[in-house]
């Protein structure tokens, strides 16, 4: 099912999505990968605010390219999001509604995906170019020292995602290999 949605969204509209939806997202996402991550974390230990507010927000792990002329950011892909796993049930239980990025979760992000009733997007690996082109403006907001790795906002218009687990921890990978089994 194709589905167009503005960010940040509700629980509610998370719980009306179900692995497999196509979902065109439109309004603020931000950026952040590993460094970003672990920087966040270091925050939280230290009873500090975090750089925006997570609450029914969307983080893409992406570390774009430098932007070409006339343009606000470069090649876009995601990135591997295993590599946010340790960090992720705790900006789940913040209140972050949404991630994209690209392969598997571990267990104990599904689980926080359930408790927290927040969804994993995946975006097309290899289509970063393409990608960039549905976002329309890209500001550093936090981390402006770690380079690709800082922190964004970003507004984004109709950015093709697919959701790959969603609210009830049903889950695309598990669920598409069983059904080209049959």
């Amino acid at each position: 099912m194709d589905r167009y949605m503005n960010t940040p969204f509700s629980r509610e509209e998370a719980e009306s999505l179900r692995a497999g939806d196509y979902v065109y997202l439109t309004g603020t996402i931000y950026s952040a990968r590993d460094a970003a991550h672990k920087r966040m974390q270091e925050t939280l230990d230290r009873g500090e605010e975090l750089p925006f507010d997570l609450k029914d927000n969307v983080i893409y792990y992406l570390g774009p390219t430098p932007a070409r002329e006339g343009r606000p950011i470069g090649s876009a892909g995601p990135t591997t999001s295993s590599r946010m796993d340790k960090y992720t049930p705790a900006l789940l239980d913040l209140g972050l509604r949404g991630m994209v990025g690209k392969g598997k979760r571990s267990p104990e992000v599904i689980e926080a995906i359930i408790r927290n009733k927040s969804v994993y997007f995946a975006a097309v690996g290899g289509a970063g170019a393409i990608l960039s082109k549905r976002i329309l403006s890209s500001e550093v907001i936090a981390y402006d020292d770690l380079g690709t790795e800082a922190i964004r906002k970003m507004q984004v218009k109709d950015f093709p995602v697919i959701v790959v687990i969603d609210t009830e921890g049903n889950n695309l990978y598990e669920t598409a290999i069983l059904e080209y089994q049959k």
